[in-house]
């Protein structure tokens, strides 16, 4: 008789529960996504320098009243807490003290050897979470590809941008030029 494994589902909380007790290492990049613990891919150069370049235009792009969190917890349904690298969340960093935010004006990842996961897994879980906007930073093909009108697990909007091109992002009071985002 050969034995069957079913892998542990983690909820949220448990999660929550790990990170409080220190079971990972301080360096050790991990998020949860659909109850399993998924390590993430380390930054290479391009990656590092496309978050500061995407910090640096979305806190012209939204102003007071939003704050930019880069790799942080956003804490949504379904046992999934990822860590996008751009989260759009309105309020201050301090209304977060007791708790990560359920949900964002904008979720950005930057995707090179993750392309394929973002455009699947990532993209179900904010379209489940109706997220109202998420891009993709592709810099395989150095464009921006930006995914609106959240339905189920999938957006009904696709749109891949450019340099040279230019976007008012989700509840942003100004526009962003695709090639003051890229590398």
């Amino acid at each position: 008789m050969s034995a069957v494994f079913v892998p542990h589902r983690w909820t949220r909380e448990q999660y929550e529960q790990l990170v409080r007790l220190g079971v990972f290492d301080p360096d050790q990049r991990v998020e949860l996504i659909e109850g399993e613990i998924v390590d993430m891919v380390p930054q290479n150069e391009a990656h590092a320098v496309t978050l500061s370049l995407l910090d640096r235009v979305l806190r012209q792009a939204y102003g007071d009243g939003y704050v930019i969190r880069v790799q942080s917890p956003l804490a949504l349904a379904g046992n999934s807490e990822p860590e996008p690298d751009i989260a759009v969340v309105q309020g201050d960093p301090r209304d977060f003290l007791v708790g990560h935010p359920h949900t964002a004006e904008l979720i950005v990842e930057v995707a090179e050897t993750t392309l394929a996961y973002d455009r699947t897994a990532k993209l179900a879980i904010y379209a489940r979470n109706q997220i109202p906007e998420y891009w993709i930073v592709n810099l395989v093909d150095k464009v921006i590809e930006v995914y609106q009108e959240p339905r189920r697990s999938s957006y009904g909007r696709k749109t891949i941008l450019k340099k040279g091109e230019s976007l008012q992002p989700n509840g942003a009071g100004s526009v962003v030029k695709v090639s003051e985002a890229l590398p």
